[in-house]
């Protein structure tokens, strides 16, 4: 820093002057290494699938259909079951079984959401995995 213009003025001036030129080049350098160090990031994912089709299943498991009607009613394969009791006994005695059965629940539309996540909460609860809500006109 130089104070003064070299002149005899009774005003001093405060010059500042830095040279910029090494902090560019360091920084080139800084760049550089940066460019050079980054490994280079593949779009996929290389994945050991395995080859040919999987052997069909051993038993086919069986299909339940749990409806639930407009009014709360809830119906395994058709059947009416009236109590809460009666329908965790028979989900209890499907969740034993060695190939548990696949669940197809279809609610219909009017019925309330409560009566519908009962019965998918009692399923999860007892440990039943296969299920799915059925889709369509049915369920909203």
């Amino acid at each position: 820093m130089n104070s003064g213009n070299g002149s005899a003025s009774a005003d001093l001036e405060v010059m500042s002057e830095i040279n910029t030129t090494p902090l560019i080049d360091v920084m080139l350098v800084l760049l550089i290494m940066l460019i050079i160090t980054i490994p280079i990031q593949l779009h996929s994912v290389n994945l050991n699938m395995p080859a040919g089709n999987p052997p069909p299943p051993l038993v086919k498991p069986e299909v339940v259909k749990i409806d639930i009607d407009a009014d709360g009613t809830i119906r395994w394969n058709s059947e009416a079951v009236t109590q809460a009791a009666a329908f965790e006994a028979r989900l209890q005695a499907a969740a034993l079984q060695p190939v548990q059965p696949e669940l197809h629940v279809r609610p219909d539309k009017r019925v309330s959401y409560r009566t519908v996540a009962y019965v998918m909460a009692t399923v999860q609860r007892l440990g039943l995995t296969k299920i799915g809500l059925a889709g369509g006109e049915q369920f909203i």
